[in-house]
Protein backbone atom coordinates (compact mmCIF):
# COMPACT_ATOMS: atom_id res chain seq x y z
CA UNK A 1 0.00 0.00 0.00
CA UNK A 2 2.66 2.54 1.02
CA UNK A 3 4.92 1.65 -1.92
CA UNK A 4 2.16 2.20 -4.49
CA UNK A 5 0.78 5.33 -2.75
CA UNK A 6 4.04 7.22 -3.17
CA UNK A 7 5.13 5.51 -6.40
CA UNK A 8 2.03 7.08 -7.96
CA UNK A 9 2.77 10.58 -6.64
CA UNK A 10 6.49 10.51 -7.42
CA UNK A 11 5.89 9.00 -10.84
CA UNK A 12 4.24 12.08 -12.39
CA UNK A 13 4.55 14.99 -9.96
CA UNK A 14 8.35 15.37 -10.11
CA UNK A 15 8.51 15.55 -13.91
CA UNK A 16 5.24 17.40 -14.54
CA UNK A 17 7.01 20.72 -15.05
CA UNK A 18 9.23 19.19 -17.72
CA UNK A 19 6.22 17.45 -19.30
CA UNK A 20 4.25 20.69 -19.53
CA UNK A 21 7.23 22.57 -20.96
CA UNK A 22 7.99 19.89 -23.55
CA UNK A 23 4.45 19.04 -24.59
CA UNK A 24 2.62 22.36 -24.31
CA UNK A 25 5.43 24.93 -24.12
CA UNK A 26 3.81 25.98 -20.82
CA UNK A 27 4.78 29.22 -19.11
CA UNK A 28 5.92 29.54 -15.52
CA UNK A 29 2.47 30.77 -14.54
CA UNK A 30 0.86 27.69 -16.08
CA UNK A 31 3.32 25.46 -14.22
CA UNK A 32 2.33 27.28 -11.04
CA UNK A 33 -1.36 26.65 -11.77
CA UNK A 34 -0.65 22.94 -12.27
CA UNK A 35 1.49 22.51 -9.17
CA UNK A 36 -0.73 24.53 -6.86
CA UNK A 37 -3.43 21.91 -7.38
CA UNK A 38 -1.54 20.06 -4.63
CA UNK A 39 -2.23 22.95 -2.26
CA UNK A 40 -5.88 23.12 -3.29
CA UNK A 41 -6.12 19.39 -2.59
CA UNK A 42 -4.45 19.84 0.80
CA UNK A 43 -6.94 22.55 1.74
CA UNK A 44 -9.99 20.52 0.66
CA UNK A 45 -8.72 17.18 2.07
CA UNK A 46 -9.86 17.81 5.69
CA UNK A 47 -13.45 18.18 4.46
CA UNK A 48 -13.31 14.81 2.68
CA UNK A 49 -11.65 13.03 5.60
CA UNK A 50 -13.45 14.81 8.43
CA UNK A 51 -16.93 14.97 6.94
CA UNK A 52 -17.13 11.80 4.83
CA UNK A 53 -14.37 9.23 5.44
CA UNK A 54 -14.32 9.49 9.24
CA UNK A 55 -18.11 9.20 9.53
CA UNK A 56 -19.67 7.02 6.85
CA UNK A 57 -17.20 4.71 5.09
CA UNK A 58 -14.39 2.37 6.03
CA UNK A 59 -11.04 3.96 5.22
CA UNK A 60 -9.88 1.13 2.95
CA UNK A 61 -13.07 1.31 0.86
CA UNK A 62 -12.94 5.03 0.21
CA UNK A 63 -9.19 4.64 -0.47
CA UNK A 64 -10.04 2.09 -3.16
CA UNK A 65 -12.74 4.28 -4.70
CA UNK A 66 -10.47 7.35 -4.79
CA UNK A 67 -7.58 5.50 -6.42
CA UNK A 68 -9.78 3.86 -9.05
CA UNK A 69 -11.19 7.29 -9.88
CA UNK A 70 -7.65 8.67 -9.88
CA UNK A 71 -6.53 6.07 -12.42
CA UNK A 72 -9.04 7.45 -14.93
CA UNK A 73 -8.06 11.08 -14.25
CA UNK A 74 -4.32 10.37 -14.60
CA UNK A 75 -4.88 8.60 -17.90
CA UNK A 76 -6.94 11.51 -19.22
CA UNK A 77 -4.32 14.03 -18.05
CA UNK A 78 -1.62 12.16 -19.96
CA UNK A 79 -3.83 12.05 -23.07
CA UNK A 80 -4.49 15.81 -23.08
CA UNK A 81 -3.56 17.86 -26.15
CA UNK A 82 -3.03 21.23 -24.48
CA UNK A 83 -2.78 22.84 -21.06
CA UNK A 84 -6.42 23.95 -20.94
CA UNK A 85 -7.60 20.35 -21.30
CA UNK A 86 -4.86 19.01 -18.98
CA UNK A 87 -5.54 21.31 -16.03
CA UNK A 88 -9.08 20.17 -15.07
CA UNK A 89 -7.95 16.55 -14.87
CA UNK A 90 -4.92 17.26 -12.67
CA UNK A 91 -7.00 19.57 -10.45
CA UNK A 92 -9.66 16.92 -9.89
CA UNK A 93 -6.97 14.32 -9.37
CA UNK A 94 -5.18 16.23 -6.61
CA UNK A 95 -8.47 16.97 -4.86
CA UNK A 96 -9.08 13.22 -4.53
CA UNK A 97 -5.41 12.17 -4.11
CA UNK A 98 -4.44 14.39 -1.16
CA UNK A 99 -7.02 12.78 1.16
CA UNK A 100 -5.49 9.36 0.41
CA UNK A 101 -2.31 10.42 2.22
CA UNK A 102 -4.28 10.53 5.46
CA UNK A 103 -6.27 7.41 4.59
CA UNK A 104 -3.22 5.16 4.12
CA UNK A 105 -1.90 6.37 7.49
CA UNK A 106 -5.27 5.65 9.07
CA UNK A 107 -5.35 2.12 7.66
CA UNK A 108 -1.80 1.51 8.91
CA UNK A 109 -2.15 3.04 12.38
CA UNK A 110 -5.39 1.23 13.16
CA UNK A 111 -3.70 -2.17 12.74
CA UNK A 112 -0.78 -1.36 15.07
CA UNK A 113 -0.38 -1.80 18.80
CA UNK A 114 2.71 0.46 18.98
CA UNK A 115 2.68 2.87 16.00
CA UNK A 116 5.83 4.74 17.12
CA UNK A 117 7.85 1.56 16.55
CA UNK A 118 5.79 -0.21 13.89
CA UNK A 119 4.97 2.69 11.54
CA UNK A 120 8.46 3.89 10.40
CA UNK A 121 9.45 0.53 8.81
CA UNK A 122 6.13 0.59 6.94
CA UNK A 123 6.28 4.26 5.92
CA UNK A 124 9.80 3.88 4.50
CA UNK A 125 8.30 1.79 1.68
CA UNK A 126 6.57 4.98 0.55
CA UNK A 127 9.97 6.62 0.13
CA UNK A 128 11.17 3.51 -1.70
CA UNK A 129 8.17 3.79 -4.04
CA UNK A 130 9.01 7.42 -4.86
CA UNK A 131 12.66 6.44 -5.49
CA UNK A 132 11.73 3.55 -7.79
CA UNK A 133 9.41 5.82 -9.79
CA UNK A 134 12.27 8.27 -10.41
CA UNK A 135 14.68 5.49 -11.34
CA UNK A 136 12.23 3.94 -13.80
CA UNK A 137 11.57 7.26 -15.54
CA UNK A 138 15.27 8.14 -15.62
CA UNK A 139 16.56 4.86 -16.97
CA UNK A 140 13.80 4.52 -19.57
CA UNK A 141 14.85 7.93 -20.85
CA UNK A 142 11.33 9.36 -21.00
CA UNK A 143 12.55 12.88 -20.23
CA UNK A 144 15.15 13.06 -23.02
CA UNK A 145 12.85 11.32 -25.53
CA UNK A 146 9.90 13.65 -24.85
CA UNK A 147 7.79 10.71 -23.67
CA UNK A 148 6.69 11.98 -20.27
CA UNK A 149 3.03 11.35 -21.11
CA UNK A 150 3.97 7.74 -20.35
CA UNK A 151 4.47 8.70 -16.69
CA UNK A 152 0.74 9.37 -16.45
CA UNK A 153 -0.13 6.05 -18.08
CA UNK A 154 2.29 4.23 -15.75
CA UNK A 155 0.92 5.85 -12.62
CA UNK A 156 -2.68 5.43 -13.82
CA UNK A 157 -1.98 1.69 -13.96
CA UNK A 158 -0.44 1.76 -10.47
CA UNK A 159 -3.43 3.73 -9.18
CA UNK A 160 -5.82 1.13 -10.59
CA UNK A 161 -3.83 -1.66 -8.95
CA UNK A 162 -3.83 0.13 -5.58
CA UNK A 163 -7.54 0.88 -5.97
CA UNK A 164 -8.36 -2.81 -6.39
CA UNK A 165 -5.86 -3.86 -3.71
CA UNK A 166 -7.37 -1.41 -1.20
CA UNK A 167 -10.60 -3.40 -0.99
CA UNK A 168 -8.72 -6.38 0.49
CA UNK A 169 -6.81 -4.29 3.06
CA UNK A 170 -7.70 -4.84 6.76
CA UNK A 171 -11.08 -3.40 7.71
CA UNK A 172 -10.80 0.16 9.04
CA UNK A 173 -14.33 1.28 9.95
CA UNK A 174 -15.22 4.91 10.72
CA UNK A 175 -14.89 6.04 14.32
CA UNK A 176 -16.27 9.58 14.42
CA UNK A 177 -19.78 10.44 15.54
CA UNK A 178 -21.95 10.75 12.42
CA UNK A 179 -23.92 13.53 14.03
CA UNK A 180 -20.92 15.71 14.90
CA UNK A 181 -20.74 18.31 12.12
CA UNK A 182 -18.69 20.85 14.04
CA UNK A 183 -16.65 22.74 11.45
CA UNK A 184 -13.94 23.29 14.07
CA UNK A 185 -13.52 19.55 14.56
CA UNK A 186 -13.80 18.68 10.88
CA UNK A 187 -11.01 21.12 9.94
CA UNK A 188 -8.96 20.60 13.08
CA UNK A 189 -9.47 24.23 14.08
CA UNK A 190 -9.89 23.23 17.71
CA UNK A 191 -6.10 22.91 17.73
CA UNK A 192 -5.72 26.65 17.03
CA UNK A 193 -5.30 27.05 20.77
CA UNK A 194 -1.71 25.91 20.23
CA UNK A 195 -1.00 29.29 18.65
CA UNK A 196 -1.44 30.92 22.05
CA UNK A 197 2.02 29.51 22.81
CA UNK A 198 4.50 32.10 21.49
CA UNK A 199 7.14 29.46 20.73
CA UNK A 200 4.76 27.38 18.69
CA UNK A 201 3.36 30.47 16.96
CA UNK A 202 6.89 31.36 15.82
CA UNK A 203 7.39 27.82 14.53
CA UNK A 204 3.97 27.88 12.81
CA UNK A 205 4.70 31.15 10.99
CA UNK A 206 8.18 29.94 10.01
CA UNK A 207 6.69 26.70 8.65
CA UNK A 208 4.35 28.59 6.33
CA UNK A 209 7.12 30.92 5.17
CA UNK A 210 9.73 28.20 4.52
CA UNK A 211 7.21 26.39 2.27
CA UNK A 212 7.45 29.31 -0.16
CA UNK A 213 11.04 28.48 -1.22
CA UNK A 214 10.25 24.76 -0.91
CA UNK A 215 7.71 25.13 -3.74
CA UNK A 216 10.48 26.28 -6.12
CA UNK A 217 12.14 22.86 -5.78
CA UNK A 218 9.01 20.81 -6.41
CA UNK A 219 7.89 22.96 -9.31
CA UNK A 220 11.10 23.70 -11.19
CA UNK A 221 13.97 21.40 -10.13
CA UNK A 222 13.31 18.70 -12.72
CA UNK A 223 12.66 21.28 -15.43
CA UNK A 224 15.90 23.04 -14.44
CA UNK A 225 18.02 19.88 -14.54
CA UNK A 226 16.61 18.84 -17.91
CA UNK A 227 16.97 22.32 -19.37
CA UNK A 228 20.68 22.54 -18.51
CA UNK A 229 21.31 19.04 -19.91
CA UNK A 230 21.42 16.76 -16.86
CA UNK A 231 21.20 13.15 -18.04
CA UNK A 232 18.43 11.07 -16.41
CA UNK A 233 17.36 13.94 -14.19
CA UNK A 234 14.48 12.05 -12.55
CA UNK A 235 16.87 9.29 -11.49
CA UNK A 236 19.32 11.87 -10.13
CA UNK A 237 16.51 13.49 -8.14
CA UNK A 238 15.71 10.15 -6.52
CA UNK A 239 18.96 10.66 -4.57
CA UNK A 240 16.96 13.20 -2.57
CA UNK A 241 14.55 10.51 -1.39
CA UNK A 242 17.43 8.14 -0.61
CA UNK A 243 18.94 10.93 1.48
CA UNK A 244 15.56 11.48 3.16
CA UNK A 245 15.38 7.81 4.15
CA UNK A 246 18.89 7.91 5.64
CA UNK A 247 18.63 11.21 7.51
CA UNK A 248 15.33 10.28 9.12
CA UNK A 249 17.27 7.59 11.00
CA UNK A 250 19.66 10.23 12.33
CA UNK A 251 16.92 12.67 13.29
CA UNK A 252 16.04 11.22 16.74
CA UNK A 253 19.73 11.21 17.72
CA UNK A 254 20.21 14.80 16.54
CA UNK A 255 17.05 15.98 18.31
CA UNK A 256 18.06 14.37 21.57
CA UNK A 257 21.57 15.82 21.48
CA UNK A 258 20.99 19.33 20.10
CA UNK A 259 17.33 20.11 20.74
CA UNK A 260 14.50 21.24 18.52
CA UNK A 261 15.77 24.75 17.75
CA UNK A 262 19.16 23.67 16.37
CA UNK A 263 17.50 20.87 14.42
CA UNK A 264 15.04 23.24 12.77
CA UNK A 265 17.84 25.75 12.06
CA UNK A 266 19.90 23.08 10.30
CA UNK A 267 16.87 22.20 8.16
CA UNK A 268 16.30 25.82 7.09
CA UNK A 269 20.01 26.45 6.51
CA UNK A 270 20.07 23.47 4.15
CA UNK A 271 17.49 25.24 1.96
CA UNK A 272 19.69 28.33 1.73
CA UNK A 273 22.74 26.26 0.73
CA UNK A 274 20.83 24.00 -1.67
CA UNK A 275 19.61 26.86 -3.85
CA UNK A 276 23.04 28.48 -3.94
CA UNK A 277 24.41 25.16 -5.19
CA UNK A 278 21.72 25.06 -7.88
CA UNK A 279 22.41 28.67 -8.86
CA UNK A 280 26.12 28.12 -9.54
CA UNK A 281 26.29 24.42 -10.46
CA UNK A 282 26.39 23.04 -14.01
CA UNK A 283 26.52 19.70 -15.80
CA UNK A 284 30.28 19.99 -16.33
CA UNK A 285 32.96 20.36 -13.67
CA UNK A 286 30.44 21.73 -11.17
CA UNK A 287 27.96 18.87 -11.52
CA UNK A 288 28.85 17.86 -7.96
CA UNK A 289 27.11 21.03 -6.80
CA UNK A 290 23.86 19.96 -8.43
CA UNK A 291 24.08 16.44 -7.02
CA UNK A 292 24.89 17.75 -3.53
CA UNK A 293 21.96 20.15 -3.80
CA UNK A 294 19.65 17.22 -4.53
CA UNK A 295 21.12 15.11 -1.71
CA UNK A 296 20.49 17.96 0.74
CA UNK A 297 16.80 17.20 0.35
CA UNK A 298 17.11 14.71 3.22
CA UNK A 299 18.24 17.42 5.63
CA UNK A 300 15.86 20.03 4.20
CA UNK A 301 12.82 17.82 4.64
CA UNK A 302 13.61 15.66 7.67
CA UNK A 303 15.25 18.27 9.88
CA UNK A 304 12.47 20.82 9.40
CA UNK A 305 9.25 19.10 8.37
CA UNK A 306 9.55 15.75 10.14
CA UNK A 307 11.05 17.33 13.27
CA UNK A 308 8.25 19.91 13.06
CA UNK A 309 5.67 17.11 13.08
CA UNK A 310 7.35 15.63 16.15
CA UNK A 311 7.40 19.06 17.80
CA UNK A 312 3.72 19.56 17.00
CA UNK A 313 2.86 16.16 18.46
CA UNK A 314 4.68 17.08 21.68
CA UNK A 315 2.99 20.46 21.99
CA UNK A 316 -0.52 19.14 21.35
CA UNK A 317 -2.55 17.58 24.14
CA UNK A 318 -4.09 14.16 23.66
CA UNK A 319 -7.31 15.62 22.32
CA UNK A 320 -5.51 17.78 19.72
CA UNK A 321 -2.85 15.39 18.39
CA UNK A 322 -4.62 14.46 15.15
CA UNK A 323 -6.19 17.86 14.52
CA UNK A 324 -2.86 19.61 15.18
CA UNK A 325 -1.14 17.52 12.50
CA UNK A 326 -3.99 18.33 10.12
CA UNK A 327 -3.68 22.03 10.88
CA UNK A 328 0.08 22.20 10.25
CA UNK A 329 -0.36 20.22 7.01
CA UNK A 330 -3.11 22.56 5.81
CA UNK A 331 -0.96 25.59 6.67
CA UNK A 332 2.22 24.31 4.99
CA UNK A 333 1.19 22.16 2.02
CA UNK A 334 -1.95 24.24 1.67
CA UNK A 335 -1.33 27.93 2.34
CA UNK A 336 2.49 28.10 2.30
CA UNK A 337 3.04 26.11 -0.86
CA UNK A 338 0.09 27.75 -2.60
CA UNK A 339 1.89 31.09 -2.21
CA UNK A 340 5.18 29.43 -3.15
CA UNK A 341 3.98 27.80 -6.36
CA UNK A 342 2.37 31.02 -7.55
CA UNK A 343 5.51 33.04 -6.69
CA UNK A 344 7.82 30.53 -8.35
CA UNK A 345 5.81 30.63 -11.57
CA UNK A 346 5.80 34.42 -11.67
CA UNK A 347 9.51 34.73 -10.92
CA UNK A 348 10.48 32.07 -13.47
CA UNK A 349 8.57 33.94 -16.16
CA UNK A 350 10.59 37.09 -15.38
CA UNK A 351 13.87 35.34 -16.21
CA UNK A 352 13.08 33.73 -19.56
CA UNK A 353 16.06 33.95 -21.94
CA UNK A 354 16.78 32.53 -25.37
CA UNK A 355 16.77 28.76 -25.11
CA UNK A 356 15.56 28.61 -21.51
CA UNK A 357 15.86 30.57 -18.25
CA UNK A 358 18.43 32.47 -16.22
CA UNK A 359 18.49 29.87 -13.46
CA UNK A 360 21.21 31.58 -11.45
CA UNK A 361 18.97 34.56 -10.80
CA UNK A 362 15.91 32.36 -10.24
CA UNK A 363 17.52 30.12 -7.59
CA UNK A 364 19.09 32.99 -5.67
CA UNK A 365 15.63 34.41 -4.89
CA UNK A 366 14.33 31.41 -2.84
CA UNK A 367 17.78 31.09 -1.28
CA UNK A 368 17.63 34.68 -0.08
CA UNK A 369 14.05 34.28 1.14
CA UNK A 370 14.96 31.11 3.07
CA UNK A 371 17.81 33.06 4.68
CA UNK A 372 15.37 35.76 5.84
CA UNK A 373 13.07 33.10 7.33
CA UNK A 374 16.08 31.54 9.06
CA UNK A 375 17.11 34.89 10.59
CA UNK A 376 13.55 35.51 11.78
CA UNK A 377 13.41 32.06 13.39
CA UNK A 378 16.83 32.36 15.09
CA UNK A 379 15.93 35.72 16.61
CA UNK A 380 12.41 34.88 17.79
CA UNK A 381 12.29 31.17 18.71
CA UNK A 382 13.41 30.06 22.16
CA UNK A 383 14.66 26.52 22.52
CA UNK A 384 12.78 23.93 24.55
CA UNK A 385 13.07 20.24 25.29
CA UNK A 386 10.77 17.75 23.66
CA UNK A 387 10.07 14.15 24.62
CA UNK A 388 11.05 11.47 22.13
CA UNK A 389 9.01 8.27 22.20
Amino acid sequence: MMFLEFFIWGGWFVTMGTFLSQSFNASGSQLANAYETQSIGAIIAPFIIGLIADRYFSAQKILGFLHLSGAFLLYMAGSSNDFSSFYPFVLLYMIIYMPTLALVNSVAFRQMSDPSKEFPPIRVFGTVGWIVAGLVIGFLGWESQNLLAYTFYLTASASAILGIFSFILPSTPPTADKGDYSIKKILGLDSLSLLNDKKYLTFFISSILICIPLAFYYQHANQFLNEIGMSRAAAVMSLGQISEALFILLLPIFLKRYGIKITLIVGMLAWVIRYILFAYGDVGEKSWMLILGVILHGICYDFFFVSGQIYTDNKAGEQFKSSAQGLITLATYGLGMLIGFRSAGYITDQYVVDGGHDWTQIWMIPSGFALLVLIFFVLTFKNEKIELK
